[in-house]
């Protein structure tokens, strides 16, 4: 589907075609549904690639960013992947994995790409890690690393925002629950296709705050490639459409530097992913 991005505009699931918001369910008169997981299942995605290519964009209105929430809101399940690029694994002084290791972030984490992000009120070790965010679009079980991308709906940008002093408290370091608070895991603006990436072992990563430039990395640097992060969880666990996969964040991290640099109230943090496009969300404490 060249050219396409999907997006939930307003809660409704839209193809965004040359910044116009065309209506899914309108523009196909109802035979696919409004709910934004919709585009997550593949066997749609046939007759989403005939509508790209037959309705007039010019004929919709113009896409209002400000409308745009989480493109999977409901993700059935969801993983991050710790220690996944080459960058974070040297900056924080630890030996490079020889097999990824995962951490759960819950459905109640996501949120939109311009919403806020919240940091509870005296939690002062709130780090940010921007990435990249593989999204099933039908059911995977024992996927091989050569057919590992025919399973995926798409790729979207998100934040695995972590709760550093959860996240490291004595005498067991837990990584879900420091991960996945309300609003910890921010993903958008749009869900893309892998046939739109380009290189698609190869986009760039980038997260700024207040406009600085934090983190400066590219998924060519990823200890285990997106086929391999596939075939090695789908082993044992069956993914289903609409199932979301964090998979790692490059060098930069607020933790690792000197002095640390945590999220504050009032700071803007934006996350940008080649090909896939910019999240901007504002931390408030509360």
């Amino acid at each position: 589907m060249d050219n396409v991005k999907f997006a939930n505009v307003s809660g409704r699931a839209t193809l965004v075609i040359d910044d116009r918001a065309v209506d899914i369910e309108h523009a196909t008169e109802g035979r696919i549904a409004s709910d934004p997981m919709v585009y997550s299942d593949l066997s749609l995605h046939p007759e989403l690639a005939d509508l790209a290519t037959t309705v007039d964009p010019a004929a919709w209105p113009a896409l209002d960013l400000s409308t745009i929430g989480a493109p999977v809101p409901r993700p059935p399940k969801g993983f991050g992947v710790a220690l996944n690029y080459r960058s974070h694994a040297l900056e924080s002084n630890k030996d490079i994995p020889t097999e990824p290791h995962f951490f759960g972030k819950t459905e109640n984490c996501v949120c939109g790409p311009y919403d806020e992000i919240v940091v509870p009120a005296g939690r002062d070790m709130i780090d940010y890690e921007a990435e990249m965010v593989i999204v099933f679009g039908r059911t995977c079980s024992k996927a091989t690393e050569d057919d590992a991308w025919s399973y995926l709906a798409g790729v979207t940008c998100g934040q695995d925002i972590s709760d550093r002093g959860e996240q490291f408290r004595l005498p067991v370091k837990q990584f879900t629950i420091a991960k996945t608070y309300d609003t910890f895991g921010p993903t958008g603006p749009f869900l893309v296709t892998s046939d739109e990436l380009g290189d698609r072992d190869g986009l760039g990563v980038q997260g700024r705050i207040d406009g600085e430039v934090v983190q400066d990395g590219n998924t060519d640097d990823l200890i285990f490639s997106v086929p391999g992060l596939v075939a090695w969880l789908s082993r044992f666990i069956t993914f289903r459409p609409g199932d979301l996969v964090w998979t790692g964040t490059p060098g930069g991290v607020g933790e690792a530097r000197t002095p640390p640099l945590f999220l504050r109230d009032g700071m803007i943090l934006e996350t940008e992913v080649e090909c896939i496009g910019t999240m901007r969300n504002p931390v408030v404490e509360r």
